[in-house]
Order: structure tokens, then C-alpha cells, then sequence
């Protein structure tokens, strides 16, 4: 996970993932922070700075997130051939 136990800037997080775009990310964390996963502090100077966090609640979360993706990227072959065949049906 990209925040993993530290505080990170917007555009921080935008470079350590991989093909989101500026909209996705902000739609996204927005939603994390709304479920209280994330936090969020604005520092009121010019420009203003915009940093986020894990909350306690996605601390706990972080480890069982991690391993269902590692098992997905184990099994991304086999998901994506059968995306396919369903595509084709």
C-alpha cells in the first residue's frame, strides 16, 4: 500500500501508483477518507499543503489488503484468461 505507515503528499501517492489518474486518485481518497481509512490534513500555506495517512482502522486493514492482492497477482494469469473466455461467450 502506498500510505503504509506514513504520511504522504498528493503528489506522492499519484507517483507511487502505477496508472491512476489525478481525478481517480482524488475520487478515491476522498472515499477513504469519508469510511475513515484515511486522513486527511490541509496546512493553510501558499500553496497549501495536502497530506494523508492510514487511521487506526486502515492500519488494520493494510495486512489482509495486502495479501488478497499478492494472491491476485499470483493468479492474475488465470483471471485474466477467464475475463477472456467470459469477453467471448
Amino acid at each position: 500500500m502506498a500510505v503504509r505507515g506514513r504520511e504522504l503528499r498528493f503528489f506522492e501517492l499519484r507517483g507511487s501508483i502505477e496508472g491512476i489518474s489525478e481525478k481517480m486518485l482524488s475520487q478515491t481518497l476522498r472515499t477513504l477518507v469519508r469510511d475513515g481509512l484515511v486522513w486527511r490534513r490541509v496546512e493553510h500555506s501558499t500553496p497549501p499543503r495536502v497530506s494523508y495517512g492510514l487511521t487506526p482502522l486502515g492500519q488494520g486493514t493494510s495486512g489482509p489488503l495486502a495479501e488478497l492482492f499478492e494472491v491476485i497477482r499470483g493468479h492474475a494469469y488465470d483471471i485474466q484468461a477467464t475475463q477472456a473466455a467470459f469477453d467471448a461467450s
